[in-house]
C-alpha cells in the first residue's frame, strides 16, 4: 500500500505539472498575440513606443519559454511517462519553440520600424498590404492560443488553417518591391521584402502549432496531415 500510495502521489504531481505546462503555453500565446497587435500599431503609426513594447514582449516570451523547458525536464524526470504523456510533453516543448519563433519574427518587424523612424516603413499603398499581412498573423496567433487552451479541439480538420490570402499578399509585396518602376530606393524595397518574410514565417509557425496539437490528440504525424 505504501508503494502504491507513493505511485499515486507521483502521478498526481505529474498531472498537475502537465496542467501547469499547458497554462504556461497559453500565457506565451497571449503574449505573442499582444506582440502581434503592437507590431501592427508600430507599423501603421511609425510608433516607436509600440515597437519597443514588441521587444519587451519578446523578452517575456523568452522567460516563459525557459519556464516551459524547465517544467518539461521535470515532467520527464518524475517518472517514465506513458506514450500519451510523453507525446504531450514533447509536443508542448515544440509548441513553445514555435511561439518563441513567432515572437522573434515580430521583433524583426519592430526592428524595421525603429530603423525607419520617424519615417514610415513604406508608402501608404504598400503599407496597406503590410497591414493586411500583420492583421492576418494576429488572427492566426489568436487562433493558436485558443487551440492551445481548448480541452478537446476538433480532430478531423486543420486547427490553424493556412491563410491563402496572406500568401497572396506576400507575393504582391515582393512584386512591388522588385518592380522596375519602384521609386523608393533599394533599402526600402529590401525592408518590405523582409517584412513580408517575417510575417510569413510567423504564420507558418502558427499553422505548425495547430498541427502539433492535432498530432497530440490523434497521433497523426505532421507530414500526413492535410488542410481538410
Amino acid at each position: 500500500m505504501r508503494v502504491g500510495g507513493q505511485d499515486m502521489r507521483v502521478r498526481t504531481k505529474f498531472s498537475s505539472e502537465l496542467i501547469a505546462l499547458t497554462d504556461e503555453l497559453a500565457h506565451m500565446a497571449r503574449l505573442t498575440r499582444e506582440a502581434s497587435e503592437r507590431a501592427t500599431a508600430a507599423l501603421l503609426g511609425s510608433d516607436l513606443t509600440a515597437a519597443y513594447e514588441v521587444f519587451a514582449l519578446e523578452e517575456q516570451v523568452e522567460i516563459e519559454h525557459a519556464k516551459c523547458e524547465d517544467r518539461s525536464v521535470i515532467l520527464l524526470a518524475l517518472e517514465a511517462p506513458v506514450a500519451r504523456d510523453l507525446r504531450q510533453v514533447v509536443t508542448a516543448m515544440q509548441i513553445a519553440d514555435d511561439l518563441l519563433a513567432v515572437s522573434r519574427a515580430l521583433s524583426r518587424v519592430a526592428d524595421v520600424v525603429v530603423r525607419r523612424f520617424p519615417n514610415s516603413v513604406a508608402p501608404q499603398h504598400v503599407l496597406d498590404l503590410i497591414s493586411e499581412m500583420s492583421d492576418a498573423v494576429t488572427d492566426l496567433t489568436d487562433l493558436a492560443g485558443k487551440v492551445i487552451a481548448a480541452p478537446n479541439p476538433p480532430r478531423d480538420r486543420a486547427l490553424v488553417p493556412r491563410d491563402e490570402n496572406l500568401e497572396r499578399l506576400r507575393g504582391r509585396l515582393v512584386e512591388l518591391a522588385a518592380d522596375d518602376g519602384w521609386q523608393h530606393g533599394s533599402a526600402m524595397a529590401i525592408d518590405i521584402a523582409l517584412l513580408a518574410h517575417h510575417f510569413e514565417r510567423g504564420a507558418d509557425h502558427c499553422v505548425r502549432i495547430g498541427r502539433l496539437i492535432r498530432f497530440f490528440h490523434t497521433g497523426i504525424p505532421l507530414y500526413a496531415q492535410t488542410e481538410s
